[in-house]
């Protein structure tokens, strides 16, 4: 009996281990706007060094910004899914 209680008590850890090692949409979220928005500032800076004009800086930036934070997000979505190294 106790070797039941025992089992039931692994299997509800090893679920609970399961689900917590998944990061929900909103972290996965939160951890892309806040990359991105490092990422475009060092962009927009770069690239005002290069042009010396601000308009095209934040041109280029705002480019950047939609685009790599829709890749980051998928690309951490798709990782959140492999098993490996976990």
């Amino acid at each position: 009996m106790e070797t039941t209680i025992n089992k039931g008590l692994t299997t509800e850890k090893l679920k609970k281990n399961e689900s917590s090692s998944q990061e929900n949409i909103k972290r996965s979220l939160l951890k892309t706007i806040s990359w991105r928005a490092v990422g475009t500032i060092t962009t927009v800076t770069i690239s005002y060094i290069l042009t010396g004009t601000m308009a095209l800086a934040f041109s280029i930036g705002g480019i950047e910004l939609v685009s790599k934070m829709a890749l980051y997000f998928f690309h951490e979505r798709a990782w959140n899914n492999i098993k490996w190294g976990k």
